[in-house]
């Protein structure tokens, strides 16, 4: 039996959820949904400990041993790390899982930054968010970019061999609110507005060269970027700037603060990729069995 394909994958959150969900649809062995609700449900449980929602008077190294079946090869290995909240809690996350996807063998592989796996060639494979992508190696342009699709075409070759495969559907949005008293009666939020507007617009520290790549330079001429206060809800500080991007799913609580929710204009969405200079057989058959077919798709790898 040939060794199984390693693939980064993220440590905990949605976009591991969605690695899962992806694995349980195309996998021939239903214990692989059993296995998938196993993870997701015991790092949502971790989740709400190290938050302080749950009480649990066992110790993270007790939970830690109850999780663990180290007997059986087929079961999720989980692991400690260090949390960046006050105190640097101790928080139970996903390490490893093998699974058979039938024509091939996939070691999951639990990384803080799969992304950053792929590009220093550690994984040929891997999962995580598209907006990491942006924010280091997307190539900045005069006009925006706004669907997965476009990706690849603004990677620079020289600067990484990964490229974007698949897009798993796990769509957040970062999307355009603002106020719009004083404005005429039916302005639309939306790249056209953003283009005729000149003042602040607000957004997080960490996603200024992404909104920038999202925007393009030419729709952010005379636009200075603003920053929320320290813990001050994002929301609340792009009604007081009047502007803003913010990473939403509904907008119900935009809609609290007075503001009117735009255009979504990228998708934050959890994205398989491939670093093609590691290529080989076995990989090709993981992208096939993970239902991916690049020769059709308009993403192109």
């Amino acid at each position: 039996m040939s060794e199984p394909v390693p693939v980064a994958v993220p440590r905990k959150g949605r976009p591991l959820e969605a690695v899962l969900e992806r694995i349980a649809t195309v996998a021939p062995d239903d214990r692989l949904s059993e296995l998938a609700d196993h993870v997701s449900n015991t790092l949502r449980y971790e989740k709400a400990v190290t938050k302080g929602r749950v009480d649990n008077e066992d110790g993270p190294y007790e939970r830690l041993i109850e999780y663990s079946d180290p007997e059986d090869p087929r079961e999720p290995e989980f692991t400690l790390l260090r949390d960046d909240r006050d105190g640097k809690p101790r928080r139970i996350v996903f390490d490893a899982a093998t699974v058979d996807l039938g024509a091939v063998t996939l070691k999951l592989v639990g990384r803080e930054e799969p992304f950053r796996a792929l590009r220093t060639h550690e994984f040929a494979l891997g999962f995580d968010s598209a907006d990491l992508v942006l924010e280091e190696v997307v190539g900045i342009r005069p006009g925006g970019l706004g669907q997965i699709a476009d990706i690849n075409e603004r990677i620079d070759p020289v600067d990484t061999d990964v490229r974007v495969v698949d897009g798993l559907g796990d769509t957040v949005y970062h999307t355009l609110m603002g106020r719009l008293e004083g404005t005429d009666p039916g302005t639309t939020l939306d790249r056209g507005y953003v283009e005729g507007y000149e003042g602040p617009l607000c957004i997080s520290p960490r996603y200024e060269r992404l909104v920038t790549a999202v925007l393009g330079t030419d729709a952010l001429a005379g636009v200075e970027f603003v920053y929320p206060d320290a813990d001050e809800e994002e929301e609340a500080a792009i009604a007081r700037t009047g502007l803003g991007v913010y990473l939403t799913v509904t907008g119900s609580t935009a809609r609290e603060h007075g503001l009117s929710v735009g255009e979504h204009l990228f998708p934050s969405e959890t994205v398989l990729m491939c670093n093609a200079a590691e290529r080989g057989t076995a990989v090709t058959q993981a992208l096939d069995a993970l239902a991916v077919d690049t020769s059709s798709s308009e993403i192109r790898v």
